[in-house]
């Protein structure tokens, strides 16, 4: 069981940068995989970004790539968000999400079995 808990949700201006933050009760190492998703009023939940733990390799979603940046502290057992240039389409409720064994695909929500409760962002133009 591995019990992740978001934090760093915030309300910003347009063009502003906030840092999420992901505190896993396991060992981020042993973690395969860990992601961030995000859902906004009315959407689909959509992944943002990822991180392979054993190499450190990174993938995002189109829509954040150049701007958005995962990284994850294997001390602190944290995975981290770095969201810069937030336009208001970034407004959503954003979700860590850990895939301990592996994933179909990199945001195949269904083969990340962990989830945390949300933490909100909030972006006005």
């Amino acid at each position: 069981q591995v019990q992740l808990v978001e934090s760093g949700g915030d309300s910003v201006e347009a063009g502003e940068s906030l840092r999420l933050s992901c505190a896993a009760s396991a060992s981020t190492y042993l973690i395969n995989y860990m992601a961030w998703f995000r859902q906004a009023p009315g959407k689909e939940r959509e992944g943002v970004a990822l991180i392979y733990a054993r190499t450190g390799t990174t993938h995002y979603a189109d829509s954040v790539k150049g701007r958005f940046a995962i990284s994850r502290d294997n001390a602190k057992n944290t995975v981290y968000l770095q969201m810069n240039s937030l336009k208001p389409e970034d407004a959503a409720i954003y979700y860590c999400a850990a895939a301990p064994l592996g994933v179909s695909a990199p945001f195949d929500s269904g083969s990340y079995e962990y989830w945390g409760q949300g933490t909100q962002v909030t972006v006005s133009s």
